[in-house]
């Protein structure tokens, strides 16, 4: 019987108190399934409100967490074709925090050769959303805005660079003026703080072109300060929730300039995807973190057996970047 080493909790609450790591036993490796020993993964949000027991959809307990990660195909069953032992691959689907795991064929997706290993173990959540909230709401153009808070963000970096791939202009919103030049750097078009009131600023900044797309990940004033710079008839998504503050729609945001309020969340997306949307994507963002124009930073990485060290990091404010688990 195989075992492996996992990040497992067993009752929801405070995280660092929360999370343990233990040894389990492995299922027998079936004709259908692959060995996947995993080599890394990031804590997210999501894996935080998880561990809460906050989040849209929680485990039954007592369950293996974690929500993205990276890992080397170490054996497969005898029938399997989509993957060979040696190739990177993403486990889809939750409960990857673990240095083995054994997984149908269907639930792994092989990643392209050349992709650094810690940015394999982020390819999963955050630029997907980040590139599908670019193309899935508004059809935009060369030379379009996007406005977004939270912009230094693991998703908010992301939309930068995917934004400058293609052309268009991101005002980024962010708590503190010392992180201008970092996002100047990956190709944020205009960088402001949480006290600029867009409603009055947006033209000067923008040079008259308002943006059709605002993407917000804080919710409260934040949320509404970027709704105020759209255009008429323009869309705000809404895919997290930092403050845990709700919107407050004014009505004349409705009535007078038409703006669509929507929900963006991965995991839903996932349950309609086509096998060509998921190839799409994955193609252009191997692509453009192979050449470097995508790439997320790592702040710490932590052996698996720290798990609760991990935690405490990522709780943290104003880090540098992801906090990742080695296993």
């Amino acid at each position: 019987m195989r075992k492996a080493l996992a990040v497992r909790i067993s009752a929801f609450g405070p995280p660092v108190e929360t999370v343990r790591c233990e040894e389990i036993e492995l299922p027998d490796l079936g004709p259908d399934d692959v060995l996947v020993q995993m080599k890394a993964a990031p804590i997210n949000p999501a894996d935080i409100n998880i561990i809460e027991g906050k989040y849209g959809q929680l485990p039954e307990l007592p369950a293996t967490i974690g929500n993205e990660g990276a890992g080397v195909v170490a054996e497969v069953g005898s029938s399997v074709t989509r993957v060979k032992p040696g190739d990177w691959v993403r486990p889809t689907g939750g409960g990857v925090w673990s240095s083995y795991l054994v997984l149908n064929e269907k639930n792994v997706l092989r990643l392209p050769q050349g992709i650094a290993p810690d940015q394999a173990a982020m390819m999963g959540v955050n630029p997907p959303t980040a590139y599908r909230m670019l193309h899935d709401f508004v059809h935009l153009k060369e030379g379009d805005w996007v406005v977004q808070n939270a912009a230094n963000s693991a998703v908010g970096r992301s939309v930068i660079q995917l934004s400058k791939s293609l052309g268009i202009k991101t005002l980024n919103v962010v708590r503190r003026a010392d992180l201008e030049p970092e996002l100047k750097s990956l190709g944020a078009t205009a960088v402001v703080t949480e006290d600029c009131d867009l409603r009055k600023e947006i033209k000067g900044i923008t040079g008259g072109t308002l943006p059709r797309l605002a993407l917000n990940a804080v919710g409260g004033d934040s949320a509404l300060n970027i709704a105020n710079a759209l255009a008429t008839g323009g869309t705000h998504v809404t895919y997290g929730a930092m403050s845990k503050l709700a919107l407050k729609i004014p009505n004349a945001l409705l009535i007078f300039k038409d703006i669509q309020f929507r929900g963006f969340w991965l995991t839903r997306w996932w349950k309609t995807a086509t096998s060509n949307d998921v190839d799409t994507m994955y193609d252009t963002l191997a692509r453009l973190s192979i050449t470097g124009r995508l790439s997320i930073p790592v702040e710490k990485v932590y052996p698996v057996t720290e798990i609760a060290d991990a935690v405490r990091h990522a709780l943290q404010g104003e880090r540098s970047g992801k906090i990742l688990i080695q296993f």
